[in-house]
């Protein structure tokens, strides 16, 4: 019996077609550029907590800025296998910047969800397009991760009887 492990399984994933690839990469800039307009239409629109539309605007960016980085030709792996300085400089940077995103979006959870369910009018107020599309798309993040986090057990678990039945064939 040949001893396998559930990556061996596993294929590589089809390279996408460049059509698929661009829009793809349009539908993924669509938030981020959301972010950033509605961050600088109502920059001073939260005195209850100003941060809010300085995170929706520097989520924004980043996020842009990490697109954009991912489209050059530098972040492509070679078909060898090999990685070239300037590669290995771009990996770095990306990982830099999805660090930096990912406390960011921890700094922006507390600020949104402290103040949760804030005054829409008077003196402390937060402007509700503001708050609400902050809120929505923080929560979507978590609505996402939850997916994809329930996706892959259903799919580990889907392996583990593939790589059981196939042992049991091999015997």
């Amino acid at each position: 019996m040949e001893d396998r492990s559930l990556l061996q399984n596993i294929r590589r994933p089809p390279k996408l077609s460049t059509p698929v690839l661009i829009i793809s990469k349009l539908i993924v800039t669509a938030l981020p550029i959301a972010q950033v307009s509605i961050g600088a239409i109502y920059l001073h629109d939260c005195p209850k907590q100003p941060y809010i539309p300085i995170y929706l605007l520097v989520s924004g960016v980043f996020a842009l800025v990490l697109g954009l980085l991912s489209c050059l030709p530098c972040t492509q792996e070679p078909e060898d296998g090999t990685q070239t300085p300037l590669s290995s400089l771009c990996t770095a940077w990306n990982s830099l910047v999805s660090l930096f995103l990912f406390c960011w979006f921890i700094a922006g959870n507390v600020w949104i969800y402290s103040i949760y369910q804030p005054n829409y009018n008077g003196n402390d107020y937060c402007n509700k397009t503001l708050y609400l599309f902050a809120f929505w798309t923080t929560t979507l993040v978590y609505i996402l991760l939850g997916i994809v986090f329930l996706g892959g057990c259903c799919m580990l678990f889907c392996l583990c009887l593939c790589g059981r039945s196939g042992n049991v064939d091999d015997v």
